[in-house]
């Protein structure tokens, strides 16, 4: 199998016009717009605390897209070799953030381009789609009006918990959505889990006295960073 493979990568392409100056001026491009992606990712990261590895990535992956679809070319046999090869190989990873996909798709997109020879096209879309990304991160686009927050309140197992914080619920919050109930201490406490959107201005601590008063003094949590998946 690997020596098929090899053969298959290795054996000459005339309708390839692969060369080394080609491979090095595609690489510099591809790397240049992959590091000039990642920036605008780092600035435009809804928690301006990306990871590291993620914005390594946005760099790296339009090279590797342009390296694979240069040693492809027009070949076939190159293709279904370089799908072979790429089975033995799983990546694993959580679903990430759809902003984070779209960033995936971008970087491929690019290298894409720079693979294929289309340096200029890529070029051109990665200025402009890396500008409307960070104007639409500037104007703040389909940004909610409140900060979403994950709160989790821990009561009692006699305390009825339907309706007992509502009012100081609409009090501080311009919506809330009970996510989850859960039993805590071998059912002796309930742990109660809300997605809120605070209004403007909202006074936190006011907020978890009020409900401290409530539940008994239990534990309460409020993440204010908390990610999509959290909710």
């Amino acid at each position: 199998m690997f020596d098929s493979i090899i053969s298959a990568l290795t054996a000459t392409d005339d309708s390839t016009d692969f060369t080394v100056g080609k491979l090095l001026m595609s690489l510099a491009v591809a790397l240049a717009l992959g590091l000039l992606i990642s920036l605008v990712y780092m600035k435009t990261h809804k928690t301006k605390t990306p990871t590291q590895s993620f914005s390594l990535t946005l760099v790296l992956l339009p090279a590797i897209i342009t390296i694979i679809i240069m040693l492809v070319g027009n070949s076939v046999a190159r293709a279904f070799s370089l799908a072979g090869a790429f089975q033995i190989v799983r990546f694993r990873s959580a679903p990430g953030d759809p902003k984070d996909i779209a960033y995936v798709l971008f970087t491929m997109a690019v290298g894409l381009c720079c693979g294929m020879g289309f340096i200029l096209y890529g070029v051109i879309a990665a200025v402009i789609l890396c500008g409307v990304m960070a104007l639409l991160e500037a104007a703040k686009f389909g940004k909610g009006k409140g900060e979403r927050k994950l709160l989790k309140i821990t009561i009692p197992e006699n305390l009825d918990y339907s309706g007992t914080f509502d009012d100081i619920l609409n009090k501080y919050t311009s919506s809330c959505i009970r996510k989850k109930v859960r039993t805590a201490d071998l059912g002796s406490l309930f742990e109660l889990q809300y997605v809120i959107t605070a209004k403007p201005n909202m006074d936190e601590k006011a907020f978890i006295d009020e409900l401290r008063c409530r539940n008994g003094n239990l534990n309460i949590t409020l993440v204010l960073d908390a990610q999509d998946g959290d909710f």
